[in-house]
């Protein structure tokens, strides 16, 4: 399936501010069953923009913009083939449990087993834990799936309760957030289990007569755990399903402190006000210009501008792109 995304991002500043500094993760991965077709990226105002890949394989573009500015717009277009994920066994075999272990010993996994800033065990995971009776049992990917049918039962949709740097306790002691959450409890959970668990930040295409529970016009997050034979398997918590045709992946890590949309900082005194914009849509093969880049390894070298803002402020922005 291919999908063309607009992703635009607006800031509007009370005061104009002198100099601001920006990284943006939202070109699609190029693995795995999909490919990033095209990418463009502009701002305005205008800065020349760079990137590079992190240790993770995430594409990373970054600009600076030293001049006044009191708005900024970040527009990235782009086209992503997405191929239904090859259907996974209804289960794997006891076994695995032990072949899980001997992946794990080589220590290649360690980061996506071990505790990060927003996937940690608390004891209100722990409670959570034992009232679901999060244990080894059956085989890795039974538990997996009915975790992810738990979390999904389990926790209201709803948003404006959480914030972007809010500790999984917050949607513990509430039982309410959004897909960032979900992904952390899911991934805490699951690391407790000795499974290597990584978070996804992408985009999910809702079909008018197949509305998810997510929110519309906004990036989305998920998981992806590691089991033997099948690789990484995405699974998403907010909706209860497996990752499938109609979502596509922007970055992975250890958790969202990894792979915000967009990160930054600005000199300045001002507030400012955000509107973010995410348009996903189906496009035919036969649509598709013959000139795309395949690799897309490209933008333009000189594009329109971007701009941030202090940190605290920059984390509340976070919050309404991501969820």
């Amino acid at each position: 399936m291919y999908y063309t995304v607009q992703y635009i991002t607006r800031f509007r500043y009370s005061a104009p501010i002198t100099e601001s500094v920006m990284e943006v993760r939202m070109q699609p991965r190029s693995d795995g069953y999909q490919r990033s077709l095209d990418f463009r990226l502009s701002t305005s105002p205008k800065a020349q923009i760079l990137f590079y890949r992190d240790e993770i394989g995430n594409r990373v573009h970054h600009f600076d913009i030293p001049n006044r500015h009191s708005h900024l717009t970040i527009t990235a277009e782009f086209m992503v083939e997405v191929i239904e994920p090859p259907e996974l066994p209804a289960t794997l075999t006891p076994e695995d449990w032990l072949r899980l272990d001997a992946m794990n010993a080589q220590d290649e996994y360690w980061d996506m087993l071990e505790p990060s800033e927003f996937a940690r065990p608390t004891e209100l995971l722990y409670e959570l834990a034992r009232e679901l009776d999060v244990r080894r049992r059956d085989d890795p990917l039974t538990v997996l799936r009915d975790l992810n049918t738990a979390v999904y039962s389990h926790f209201e949709y709803a948003k404006k309760n959480t914030r972007v740097d809010s500790p999984i306790d917050d949607a513990l002691r509430i039982r309410r957030g959004v897909c960032q959450d979900f992904a952390h409890i899911m991934i805490a959970l699951t690391r407790e289990l000795h499974i290597p668990c990584r978070y996804v930040s992408g985009y999910l295409f809702q079909p008018a007569d197949k509305r998810a529970r997510s929110a519309d016009g906004a990036t989305h997050a998920w998981v992806e755990a590691l089991l033997p034979d099948l690789g990484w398997v995405g699974f998403d918590p907010t909706n209860n399903v497996l990752v499938a045709e109609n979502h596509s992946r922007a970055a992975v890590g250890r958790d969202y402190a990894d792979v915000p949309p967009t990160r930054g900082v600005f000199r300045g005194k001002a507030e400012s006000e955000l509107s973010v914009t995410v348009r996903v849509q189906p496009a035919e093969a036969s649509s598709i210009s013959a000139e795309l880049s395949l690799e897309a390894d490209w933008v333009p070298a000189l594009n329109e501008g971007y701009d941030y803002e202090d940190t605290s402020t920059w984390q509340r922005e976070q919050e309404q792109q991501q969820q």
